[in-house]
């Protein structure tokens, strides 16, 4: 019997490659234009693509079904935590174009990340501001100064 993993990374790899040889018929780049209208989706496919391999390798290398002892949190659902980070990300639409990407992007992902996993020590809190930080920096970073993406400024901080 095959497991969850591994048919959602054969289903996600499937949908990625058909979506994939879809991009064929985008333009190309040109003289003008050095980043053609096809390059963010083949990358985003690309790398949705691998990972989903990943996830079906992975699958496949461990065929055994999983105990409710590996995962206590199987028979479990938890609804009030899907329907707050969807709020979170509500949220984020929300302020986003008065407070900016930048300052929006920090609050999400630190938010959210206290959301999911709340901070018990002085240590974690640290590595939740670390992490929201460096997300924040490094997407800012790739988009806007590398792929000249711009992103959103915000009506009142002006950032």
């Amino acid at each position: 019997m095959l497991r969850r993993d591994t048919i959602t990374g054969g289903v996600c790899l499937l949908i990625s490659a058909v979506l994939l040889l879809a991009t064929r018929g985008l333009p190309e780049a040109s003289i003008l234009v050095p980043i053609g209208p096809g390059v963010y989706p083949r990358f985003v496919l690309a790398l949705t693509a691998i990972l989903s391999l990943i996830v079906l390798a992975n699958g496949l290398r461990s065929r055994k079904m999983p105990s409710g002892d590996e995962h206590p949190a199987s028979g479990t659902r938890n609804y009030g935590l899907v329907i707050a980070a969807f709020a979170v990300f509500g949220l984020y639409t929300f302020v986003l174009p008065f407070a900016g990407f930048r300052i929006a992007t920090f609050l999400f992902v630190a938010g959210l990340q206290a959301l999911l996993d709340p901070p018990r020590t002085q240590r974690m809190l640290w590595v939740l501001f670390a992490v929201a930080l460096a997300t924040t920096l490094i997407t800012h970073f790739v988009f806007e100064s590398n792929l000249g993406v711009l992103l959103p400024r915000g009506s009142v901080t002006g950032v």
